[in-house]
């Protein structure tokens, strides 16, 4: 019994055409991805999964604004980096985010996070179901864009 051959398999010109376009497809979604993001930071507030407030972090110098969710309160509160101790001669980085001051929900946690300060972090309080996020900004370089596993 003959053993049967395959034909042999070439590329042809629209072998290379697909190949281009996926090509072209991947670069553009790169720079689309890596150009950073444009526009100002801005404070997003949502109460049970809906949207509430939407401000600039600068709006919280003229004070801190509160919000209520289940039963409890949060008040969110613009916060100043400094690096160094105030009896330092060094001058603060100047760098600014959003800290839950104060908050009468249970566990604290809201409290606890500390100072957020660049697109995609977040401050969540699971008892009052209210979720403080930053978005917009622009891009750090250096910055991780994802973490995984």
């Amino acid at each position: 019994m003959p053993m049967k051959s395959f034909p042999k398999l070439r590329p042809t010109a629209w072998d290379g055409l697909v190949a281009l376009c996926v090509v072209l497809l991947a670069a553009a979604l790169a720079f689309f991805q890596w150009r950073g993001e444009t526009g100002d930071l801005t404070a997003v507030v949502s109460v049970d999964g809906t949207e509430v407030d939407r401000f600039s972090p600068d709006d919280l110098l003229e004070g801190p604004r509160t919000y209520t969710g289940g039963g409890y309160t949060l008040e969110v509160a613009l916060s100043i980096d400094y690096e160094h101790p105030a009896s330092s001669a060094l001058p603060p980085s100047g760098q600014t985010g959003l800290r839950v001051a104060a908050s009468d929900c249970p566990t604290q946690d809201c409290v606890h996070t500390g100072t957020i300060t660049r697109s995609g972090q977040s401050i969540v309080c699971l008892p009052a179901r209210i979720i403080v996020r930053l978005e917009g900004g622009k891009a750090e370089g250096g910055a991780v864009d994802a973490v995984l596993g």
